[in-house]
């Protein structure tokens, strides 16, 4: 799959370094090239023998050789920057991330960031305790390296090495591996790659009381699926999604968000940068006007619950977008309701529309396909078949790229 291609691998010095042979190993092994660079650090959780060994090439660690070298090796970093066509830092501690916001290079893996050639691809996996991740100085870091171009993944939760349990762990090599073939497999003729996409995914909960909420069954699954492939194609995909039990995609930056008002706080800051907002979000039409903070007791008496509606979120973005902004939703019916679909697509002004039937088996919620049909401001329309819902994705997708200029 990369064969011919050549990687970059900076390790810092966290604990996670131990894992990054298996990553060189699977590098090599799908027919990479590949330089580690390594920080002084590094070398203490991970052996440089074993990382020489299965990179077949020695560790760079320091900008000037320990040896008398020759001339060329005081500018490698210069040839290492052309030489290059992706850059993987894993694990990126919260003191490499400092270094790189802030463009210091007093190593080779700092200086390599800087002379890598615009447009390559820089994949970032922070590794740390959760509560550094968390923290305010580490999240401006990680937004300025995002606002670079650089893709990140973020940690998982499990077990650490302070012996807590929490956000923080770095994905294993096979998931750096894949997000990284993804990121080199993203067709350069795809007219989103550098594009910036916001999506919208997953339910709303509706707050009743502080134990009860108002809800639908959607899973999540389209508007997930529709982000991977968007980072797949080059695309900057931001995902704001409801609550879900999804894992987040390869190069997706996720925001997690509970009603349809925290959707449209989250959403509302991304829709001045953006290409294309796609709306594939169950928002809830509607909350309890009045939400209590207890529990509401039983009684013999029946209850009233008052509704106000929500805000629409999509409509916001479509009404307000600037010229060259895209606007795409999505319009569930339970039967028939294609003339629905329509009327949204003209009343919200939106330029693509795709409308699905609910069957409660094959198509809508809490399945693994669906059955679109792609509704155009143009006129034009596109019926799809029966499809998994990764490739119903592609396909809408493969629609928007043709409303976008090159």
């Amino acid at each position: 799959m990369l064969t011919g291609r050549n990687i970059l691998l900076g390790i810092s010095g966290g604990i996670a370094a131990y894992k990054t042979p298996q990553l060189v190993r699977l590098l090599k092994k799908s027919g990479a090239g590949v330089q580690v660079l390594a920080t002084a650090s590094a070398l203490k959780f991970v052996s440089e023998l074993s990382l020489a060994t299965v990179s077949n090439h020695p560790v760079l660690t320091g900008i000037f050789p320990s040896h008398e070298a020759r001339e060329d090796e005081y500018t490698r970093h210069i040839a290492l920057g052309e030489w290059a066509d992706a850059f993987v830092i894993a694990p990126a501690t919260a003191n490499t991330l400092a270094r790189l916001a802030t463009g210091l290079c007093d190593d080779m893996l700092s200086l390599c960031f800087l002379t890598l050639r615009p447009g390559k691809p820089v994949l970032i996996v922070p590794a740390m305790d959760g509560h550094m991740y968390d923290s305010p100085s580490v999240q401006r870091n990680l937004a300025t390296l995002r606002a670079q171009g650089c893709r990140l993944m973020e940690p998982e939760s499990g077990s650490l090495a302070s012996g807590q349990c929490g956000l923080g762990r770095m994905p294993e090599p096979e998931t750096i591996f894949e997000a990284l073939t993804g990121m080199l497999a993203a067709p350069e003729a795809s007219a989103l790659c550098g594009k910036s996409v916001v999506v919208t995914a997953g339910p709303t909960r509706e707050k009743i009381d502080g134990v009860r909420f108002l809800s639908n069954y959607s899973s999540g699954k389209m508007g997930f699926a529709i982000a991977a492939n968007a980072a797949r194609r080059g695309a900057r995909v931001h995902l704001v999604t409801g609550p879900v039990n999804l894992p987040t995609p390869s190069g997706v930056e996720r925001i997690d968000v509970e009603s349809a008002v925290e959707m449209l706080e989250a959403a509302q800051p991304l829709f001045g940068e953006c290409d294309l907002f796609i709306g594939a979000a169950a928002v809830a039409d509607y909350r309890p006007e009045a939400p209590v903070e207890g529990k509401i007791k039983k009684n013999e008496a029946e209850m009233e619950i008052r509704l106000v509606r929500n805000p629409d979120i999509l409509a916001e973005f479509a009404t307000n977008r600037k010229l060259g902004q895209l606007a795409v939703g999505f319009a569930l019916e339970t039967a028939g309701g294609i003339d629905y679909a329509r009327k949204k697509l003209a009343d919200k002004k939106l330029d693509l529309v795709a409308f699905n039937v609910y069957d409660g088996r094959t198509s809508g919620f809490e399945v693994d396909t669906n059955a679109l049909t792609l509704l155009a401001r143009d006129g034009g329309v596109t019926e799809l078949p029966l499809l998994p819902k990764e490739e119903a994705a592609a396909r809408l997708l493969d629609a928007v790229e043709s409303l976008l200029p090159r």
